[in-house]
């Protein structure tokens, strides 16, 4: 029997020290546990991605020095680590040590680099060209990472059937978004069905910049049944013994459902945003709307209410209804909340730039900019991050003013469509008041219309389409790719609404190219996995 531990670890992308203290830590737990072999995730060591920290050379030979330092804390236990290998040549690869009893006992270098969406690997790593089996704690093991795993007749088929690998380990960076643990465990399921092998899956937890990783290792059976699942959106040692002692017993997932999974992703994306980056408190510009109560809620799961701050910043066009929502939302999150007028400011602007008469949409974002440069003025004050609050329908469409409600340091909610908003406002109103007895996010705010407030009387819809309608738009030609011919099959909207949602689309990308990062939850998300030109000629 081979006792395995899973490190389901959540490494800082740079930060080697710590990264190696962190992985030294849980060789020293999975010992305490009487493991024979832990296992860590893809490039534990740099953290990932790196990216262009790898076009550095101190930074790889830091990533290699530290490695010699773990394999020496070894003793009595195997330990396979992802790390930055370098060959003679100066080639770099994304690589596997396996270490035991303070030697190096092999090194696979990852054979299969994505090149698609988040993942651009091909521009730092080399491929490798050999998938070795190599013999630990008395066992032939098939190691490989993360891509390597996805491809039909790949790494695996080979170390399982020519190499007679006894186990599969699989070493991932895999990043979370809606759907993807589903395509995760087909995969890992069909790969041990198919060799009837056992499969250990070992991912990355936590937030780097946009990309959130959900953890979630798994085992499989040579039956293609899990058997055994680490913990969601949190760092975990999960020690396996295979075979297991008591056959046919099947681990059973605990689903969340998909908005609660986005929810974790956007609470720990927020959480190690701040943390990483130093900062440690959080201010929001509260409107009354939906999208700002969800994201201040978010912000008091993950930082605690006495991390976040609210501003209200009302105009002349503010509404009562709003001032009420906003100070109900504060004293039931219990954060501290500062209201600022800009009406004698707004004026002043009107009145040096001879602004008068019909309020055009120069008013509009002149009310905006001058809510943006007082959070920005506060952020410089306080040491604390401003958290923008604009959705996804209004990222893609351009409904938000640059320099304005887009002004701050990360957009918790950029990737999340209005219509999943309120979703996520019903579930995080729900956990609240498990917790405390009471919902954060009145009625009020759920259920009145959607506003700028930035003239009287104005509704989301005198711009844009119903959400229910835009959304589905923006889904099928954003994330899907699709036709107009198919968007209007797809959607049964008049040509006229969905010719307009893509001009619409198409004419904001030099916005949304100086937007702040916000967590990715969808399939594809702006940044990294949408990357248009500015300048398009394109229809």
């Amino acid at each position: 029997m081979l006792k395995l531990a899973l490190a389901q670890i959540n490494p800082t992308v740079g930060d080697i020290r710590g990264n190696t203290v962190k992985i030294i830590s849980y060789i020293n737990k999975a010992r305490v546990r009487k493991a024979d072999v832990v296992i860590f995730p893809e490039l534990a060591m740099t953290g990932y991605p790196p990216e262009d920290l790898l076009d550095i050379p101190g930074f790889v030979n830091s990533n290699l020095e530290a490695l010699d330092k773990i394999k020496h804390q070894t003793g009595g236990i195997t330990a396979i680590v992802g790390f930055a290998d370098r060959d003679t040549k100066g080639f770099l690869y994304n690589s596997a040590a396996l270490l035991s009893n303070k030697r190096m006992l092999g090194i696979y270098h990852k054979m299969h680099l994505p090149n698609y969406g988040v993942f651009d690997e091909k521009r730092y790593f080399t491929a490798g060209t050999q998938c070795p089996v190599f013999r630990a704690a008395k066992t032939a093991l098939g190691i490989n990472i993360c891509e390597d795993i996805w491809m039909d007749r790949g790494p695996v088929d080979y170390q399982a059937k020519q190499g007679k690998a006894e186990i599969i380990i699989n070493i991932s960076s895999s990043p979370f978004h809606t759907g993807k643990y589903f395509e995760r465990q087909q995969i890992l399921r069909r790969r041990a069905n198919e060799n009837k092998i056992y499969i250990v899956y070992v991912n990355l937890i936590g937030g780097q910049d946009e990309l959130v990783f959900d953890g979630r290792s798994m085992v499989f059976n040579p039956a293609g049944e899990l058997i055994a699942q680490a913990k969601a959106f949190k760092e975990d040692l999960l020690v396996v013994d295979i075979p297991q002692e008591i056959q046919n017993t099947v681990y059973k997932v605990q689903a969340t459902g998909e908005i609660g999974e986005i929810y974790e992703a956007l609470k720990l994306g927020l959480k190690d945003y701040i943390r990483k980056n130093g900062f440690k408190k959080v201010l929001i510009g509260l409107s009354g709307g939906i999208d700002s109560a969800l994201t201040a809620l978010i912000a008091v799961d993950a930082l605690g209410r006495g991390n976040v701050h609210g501003f209200y910043l009302p105009s002349e066009f503010s509404s009562q209804l709003s001032k009420q929502c906003t100070l109900e939302l504060a004293h039931n999150l219990g954060i501290k909340l500062v209201t600022v007028s800009i009406k004698d400011i707004y004026q002043k602007y009107l009145k040096s730039l001879g602004l008068s008469g019909k309020i055009t949409l120069t008013h509009e974002n002149l009310q905006s900019r001058i809510r943006g440069t007082i959070l920005m003025a506060l952020s410089n004050t306080t040491g604390a991050i401003v958290l923008t609050t604009g959705n996804k329908s209004e990222m893609s469409t351009g409904y938000a003013t640059l320099y304005g409600d887009m002004a701050g340091g990360f957009a918790l909610i950029k990737d999340v469509p209005k219509t999943m908003v309120y979703k996520l406002s019903s579930y995080g109103n729900d956990l609240f008041y498990n917790k405390t007895g009471k919902y954060p996010i009145s009625a009020e705010i759920i259920t009145r219309p959607p506003t700028a407030e930035l003239k009287p009387n104005q509704k989301d819809s005198d711009t844009l389409p119903d959400y229910e309608v835009l959304d589905l738009i923006l889904q099928a030609y954003i994330e899907e790719n699709r036709s107009l011919d198919e968007i209007i099959q797809l959607t049964g909207a008049p040509l006229k609404v969905v010719e307009r949602v893509i001009r619409m689309v198409s004419l904001s990308e030099y916005k949304r190219r100086q937007s702040p990062p916000g967590v990715k939850i969808t399939p594809r998300a702006f940044g990294k996995d949408r990357r248009f030109p500015i300048t398009n000629r394109f229809s």
